[in-house]
């Protein structure tokens, strides 16, 4: 008998806590297909900092070190700093790389409704298993937790946005100037909305209330435990990064343009077909295909790079996006960290050329990133590799949230447009937790 997700999550945090909880969340579309979840980590990894900081580490030493196994968290924009060390990167509070190893897991399939329990520890398997049985048979327990919900009320109201659209505005103007110069081709310019939050106030309800207003192909919730204790991500993002098959088979889906969607048909139709008629988006979306094929290049075999899908419309309950498709075969000579390495930070959200453009939006943003922008990440038994970028995501530390988003700027970009775009894509995110 099927039980999706949901009933799962929550049916563990009522037993153990949402300490070390993973949940990996798919919307049930051939992108989206399937879910992990997983409590009770065997192992943590956190790493800290910027270069020279003090107790900083080399998230990407770190990840080099990993023993076998089934390990998910996040790396954030700002490991960038252990790949260019001239340029100049902000110290954010959370975690540059936070890692949980998870023996068993569970695992599911979204679209033919299947769960099974993987892992190397078979006590804790057959523990697992006998739990899951009691669950699947007792029907009011799982009722009661389809249909109850707790209240949460952030008001949209409460947030606080650190740059107002005036201000975002001038940014996009500025980063047009230097564009004109030829000193960078496009930048992805992004702002931060942050709230205060009770303590109690749990990771999963936050998590809930997202998932049901705004599913996505690769989102995910990351609960930390005894390391980066008191950090969250909590995440509907609908772009992936990077994946990478146990064969070394890679796959890159960046995303660059996007329309609001609208319940009016009709005027939902048009938004579609103006976004793909775009010229300015379809520009700015090809300048990063060109920026990742290069990524790739860096670690993948000579010809095997190709491009199957460019600015493809792809549409979500809130936007429309054009997405493209870069695939390649990973060198026998590289790894998956040197993949990483490679592509990181993610061309879609950085820009091009995308160091320089790094440091030309380090001197315009305010804050740091942090996870946002980085990915939330899960290395299989297997060895492969799936990652998402955190954008649509809620980044959580004790009692302050966090969301952030970003516009990509070009030499025709329209200043007050972009500021417009940058409101209505973060307001479904944020009114989703009211």
């Amino acid at each position: 008998v099927w039980i999706e997700p949901l009933i799962i999550a929550k049916a563990i945090v009522n037993d153990w806590g949402e300490e070390g909880l993973i949940w990996l969340d798919g919307d049930g579309s051939s992108l989206g297909r399937w879910s992990t979840l997983a409590i009770d980590p065997i192992e943590e990894i956190s790493c800290n900092g910027l270069p020279k900081s003090p107790n900083s580490h080399n998230p990407f030493q770190a990840l080099r070190k990993l023993s076998p196994g089934h390990w998910t968290g996040w790396l954030s924009y700002e490991a960038a700093a252990w790949i260019e060390y001239s340029n100049l990167w902000k110290p954010d509070p959370m975690a540059t790389l936070w890692l949980a190893k998870h023996d068993p897991v569970i695992h599911f399939d979204n679209i033919k409704h299947q769960l099974w329990i993987e892992g190397c520890n078979l006590k804790k398997m057959e523990e697992l298993k006998s739990w899951i049985t009691s669950l699947r048979s007792n029907n009011s327990t799982i009722k009661y937790l389809q249909n109850t919900l707790k209240t949460i009320s952030i008001p949209y109201e409460s947030w606080e946005q650190l740059k107002n659209k005036d201000d975002y505005a001038k940014d996009v103007k500025k980063l047009q100037e230097w564009i004109k110069k030829g000193d960078i081709f496009q930048g992805n310019l992004t702002t931060c909305f942050k709230n205060k939050i009770p303590i109690n106030l749990l990771n999963i309800d936050l998590f809930i209330k997202l998932r049901n207003h705004c599913k996505a192909p690769f989102a995910g919730l990351i609960i930390t435990k005894d390391k980066a204790n008191g950090q969250a991500i909590i995440s509907a993002s609908p772009e992936r990064f990077i994946k990478l098959s146990s064969k070394g088979e890679v796959e890159t889906r960046p995303i660059k343009g996007t329309r609001p969607r609208h319940q009016d048909l009709i005027k939902d139709a048009e938004s579609a077909a103006d976004l793909v008629s775009s010229s300015k988006d379809r520009a700015e979306n090809i300048m990063i295909v060109d920026l990742l094929r290069n990524d790739l290049g860096k670690v993948c075999s000579i010809g095997s790079i190709k491009t199957p899908q460019i600015v493809g419309l792809e549409s979500f309950p809130h936007v429309h996006h054009l997405t493209s498709v870069i695939t390649g075969k990973l060198n026998q000579k590289n790894n998956w960290v040197d993949l990483l390495e490679a592509c990181w930070p993610g061309g879609s959200i950085s820009g091009a050329p995308k160091l320089r453009a790094c440091q030309r939006l380090n001197e315009l943003e305010t804050t740091s990133r942090g996870p946002y922008c980085g990915s939330l990440l899960r290395k299989h038994w297997n060895g492969s590799i799936d990652s998402n970028i955190l954008i649509r995501s809620i980044f959580r530390q004790n009692t302050t949230l966090r969301a952030h988003a970003g516009c990509g700027i070009i030499a025709d970009s329209d200043a007050f447009k972009e500021a417009e775009e940058l409101t209505w894509k973060i307001i479904p995110m944020l009114k989703a937790l009211e």
